[in-house]
């Protein structure tokens, strides 16, 4: 039988999903991991940056072992993120819920082979971000572009700065705006595009790492230490478009159809099981008298039957 009643009925329960949706976070960022976040973020900017930030008096601009430097000084600094994160308040049931977010992540990333950039792993990184925050998404990011190194044997220099970067990928999905009001089409539009566009910044700053070393020297799209900033940024430009847009623009195109078709059944999904872990639910225990067992308030020994002898 419906009627007002009903309607009246069911609306709290879908204020209650409602704020459950908006609250529920596997991680709470507080101040320390926020400070933490930040440190690693100015050393990335660092490590990606270093030959356009290197004046030519800086030893660092000539230095060649910069990148081993930043590739040694990353991993460390992550742990730091992430340990900090964890102490944060990453529970049983957020680990579990990362362990398997992480594992479809790796294995996502071999379907495509490295053939045209086709990763499919990014779509569910930005979903994953999206609906569980940017403090779990950062770790997820970093853990998942870990395992799929492991997974396929890309373990290299290259690997940390892969984890920070999908890293940020994720945690951005965690700050876009209207995560409370903005569903259905809308929501999905808007990560198609911050997909897209994230999958072709990926590319970028990972052209970053290896431009230095990988482009040789002596050619039109070489680094050139100490060179004007301005140079240097045609040069690398130039790299670009010559080396990875092919790749960058299929992984652009794949993350945001995988967004549009699936990415509805995915967010779903993520909210269902993110309500039924109830991250933020405090533990209450029953009082031995509500439950019936054990001699509580109102109850005596003697009338709680024969004992053991």
């Amino acid at each position: 039988m419906t009627g007002p009643g009903a309607a009246a009925r069911r609306k709290p329960s879908a204020d209650r999903r409602a704020r459950t949706d908006r609250q529920a976070r596997a991680v709470r960022l507080g101040p320390r991991s926020v400070a933490a976040l930040a440190l690693v973020g100015a050393v990335g900017v660092m490590a990606f940056g270093w030959p356009l930030l290197a004046d030519s008096a800086s030893g660092l601009a000539h230095s060649k072992d910069a990148p081993w430097l930043f590739a040694a000084l990353l991993p460390l600094l992550v742990a730091v993120v992430v340990a900090t994160i964890t102490e944060s308040g990453l529970d049983a049931k957020a680990v579990a819920m990362l362990g398997v977010l992480a594992a479809v992540g790796a294995a996502l990333r071999p379907l495509g082979a490295g053939t045209a950039g086709l990763e499919p792993m990014f779509f569910l990184m930005v979903l994953s971000g999206r609906v569980l925050g940017p403090g779990f998404g950062f770790v997820l990011g970093a853990v998942t572009m870990f395992a799929s190194a492991l997974l396929t044997g890309g373990v290299g220099p290259w690997m940390p700065f892969q984890m920070l970067s999908m890293g940020w990928v994720a945690m951005g999905a965690g700050l876009l705006p209207g995560p409370d009001r903005l569903r259905g089409r809308r929501e999905l539009l808007l990560l198609a595009g911050y997909g897209a566009v994230t999958s072709v910044l990926y590319g970028t700053v990972m052209n970053l790492q290896g431009w230095p070393y990988i482009s040789g020297p002596g050619t039109g799209i070489s680094f050139v230490p100490g060179d004007p900033l301005n140079e240097n940024l045609v040069r690398f430009a130039a790299y670009c478009l010559a080396t990875s847009l092919g790749w960058d623009l299929p992984r652009a195109a794949l993350t945001a159809v995988l967004t549009l078709t699936l990415g509805g059944t995915v967010l779903r999904s993520l909210r269902r099981a993110t309500r039924r872990a109830a991250f933020e639910a405090p533990a209450l225990f029953a009082d031995a008298a509500d439950t019936g067992t054990g001699a509580g308030p109102g109850r005596s020994d003697a009338g709680a039957g024969p004992g053991p002898l």
